[in-house]
């Protein structure tokens, strides 16, 4: 039995189209990227949720969240050893290309977050990239660069197995 868990998640992109991602690595689906995000706490809407896991993840304090939902979506994995379903939103939003600022970077070996760095759309699409959380980002976020942020979030529903690219 998974426990059901809610999460927020944030795409920032630059100007360029690039997206900030994090790389993990989890025991159950090993490593991949993801943005910044997590768990929701309780009584915690999901845009107030993805602005705390932003700033506590990356420092960045100035980005405006206007509540663009870019996607739902659903995933199991296991998280400190616990089988849990999580439902995801990821909102959307657009700064300039910057590193995460030096006092959240501790932090990041207790979620075991690898490393991080900007993707480039051809980056995402490439043949030899790692797997993405979601799989469908790459189609996404090539979607929003060519018509902005949809008017209604797309809602990818619950992608099964290992969640890799493909």
């Amino acid at each position: 039995m998974r426990i059901p868990r809610q999460a927020a998640r944030v795409a920032v992109l630059d100007p360029a189209g690039s997206v900030f991602m994090f790389r993990y690595d989890n025991e159950e689906v090993g490593v991949h990227w993801a943005m910044p995000g997590g768990g929701m706490d309780p009584g915690e809407t999901p845009l107030r949720a993805a602005a705390r896991e932003l700033r506590e993840e990356t420092g960045c304090t100035d980005l405006a969240l206007d509540g663009a939902l870019l996607c739902l979506w659903e995933h199991d994995f296991t998280r400190a050893g616990v089988p849990v379903r999580q439902r995801e939103h990821i909102f959307l939003t657009y700064g300039p290309r910057r590193d995460v600022t030096a006092d959240v970077a501790a932090a990041h070996a207790e979620d075991k977050i690898l490393r991080w760095r900007w993707w480039s759309p051809e980056g995402l699409t490439a043949d030899d990239a790692e797997p993405l959380w979601p799989p469908q980002l790459p189609e996404l976020l090539a979607g929003v660069r060519r018509d902005g942020p949809p008017a209604v979030p797309v809602d990818l529903g619950f992608v099964g197995g290992r969640v890799a690219p493909g």
